[in-house]
């Protein structure tokens, strides 16, 4: 079936980073307390630093400057500027609104449809399909004190982990 070695190793570490992607990244972080309020901690200025891990690729660096805000209908909105590694810093904006039940329904400048969420106790766990064909899955756990919450992302295709992010957001209003 597969006659060179290369194949087969690259065949293997493909069904190991599969295998690993059964686990939520951050679940340890869980915790009941304290309820994570999307509204109020994106409201205002945010700053975050994370690491970006692409399969194959050496880490990147990744800065995001938001500001949030509430729009007249409720709705928050959260632009921000993404500054990923070498490239030039690129603008995204986020929109969220409340579906009761700690479900939340958005857009996101980035995403091909929707944004779907939902909060469970100081996690905020979002999912949303990329324009690239990536499947993007968010949770971000609010940490004691409600000025910082650690985001751990994984991306998806095709069911197979392609890569990983690791951030620090911080409340800075």
């Amino acid at each position: 079936m597969f006659r060179s070695t290369g194949a087969r190793a690259g065949l293997l570490g493909l069904v190991a980073l599969a295998g690993c992607s059964a686990r939520q990244p951050g679940e340890e972080l869980a915790r009941p307390q304290p309820v994570f309020d999307v509204a109020a901690f994106f409201a205002g200025r945010t700053h975050g630093d994370a690491t970006l891990k692409i399969i194959f690729k050496d880490p990147e660096p990744v800065r995001v400057e938001g500001l949030g805000r509430a729009a007249a209908d409720g709705t928050l909105v959260l632009d921000q500027v993404v500054k990923r590694g070498n490239r030039p810093p690129e603008k995204r904006q986020w929109r969220f609104r409340p579906l009761g039940g700690n479900r939340y329904t958005g857009t996101l400048t980035d995403a091909t449809g929707p944004v779907s969420g939902d909060v469970q106790g100081n996690m905020l766990h979002l999912r949303y399909r990329m324009k690239d064909g990536v499947t993007a899955e968010q949770w971000i756990y609010l940490q004691p004190g409600g000025r910082t919450a650690l985001n751990r992302m994984r991306l998806t295709k095709l069911g197979i982990t392609v890569g990983h992010l690791d951030e620090t957001i911080r409340k800075l209003d």
